[in-house]
């Protein structure tokens, strides 16, 4: 087995990916391609997040309630989001539709990506294949969108209820 060396970027998106497809069945292979991620690389994350505490031992049961925790107090310090350069991409955080209307932004915040015409302060996400990812998923890129205003430092009661609501806490 090997050494536990903590959580990346990618642990994070894996687990909302996750949470994204519900009910419906999935094998490591499905969340590989469809998130742009090695196999290999999938599952040393399901492991890392099975002894972070974040996923049960079976790998497909998200422990929601941890993971939230995680989110809401820990992802700013362990995986913040800085600033970058004016780009063009899709909108996050803030200015994704998940949030515009809640937050009001001088300038939109953005994954860099082609194919997206938005100009905005861009933010890195939280694994490079994320803009791809979202754009056939919407729960994903709410859940990811939402992370990303954490991962800024914002930690409304609005935030926190939109992102309990779409991981399924009550």
């Amino acid at each position: 087995m090997k050494e536990h060396k903590g959580m990346r970027p990618q642990d994070v998106v894996i687990l909302l990916k996750i949470i994204a497809l519900g009910d419906k069945k999935w094998f490591l292979k499905d969340l590989a391609t469809q998130l742009n991620i090695s196999n290999s690389e999938v599952s040393e994350s399901l492991h890392r997040s099975v002894i972070g505490g974040l996923i049960e031992s079976d790998k497909k049961t998200i422990k929601r309630k941890k993971l939230l925790e995680f989110l809401v107090y820990g992802v700013r310090h362990v995986f913040p989001a800085v600033e970058g350069r004016l780009a063009r991409g899709m909108p996050t955080a803030f200015s994704a539709s998940v949030l515009s209307e809640e937050f009001v932004v001088e300038n939109p915040y953005i994954w860099p990506a082609k194919g997206f015409s938005t100009k905005g302060i861009s933010i890195a996400p939280l694994y490079h294949t994320v803009p791809q990812a979202c754009e056939n998923d919407t729960l994903l890129y709410d859940l990811l969108a939402l992370t990303d205003a954490l991962r800024m430092g914002a930690k409304s009661d609005v935030l926190i209820k939109l992102l309990s609501q779409r991981m399924g806490i009550s």
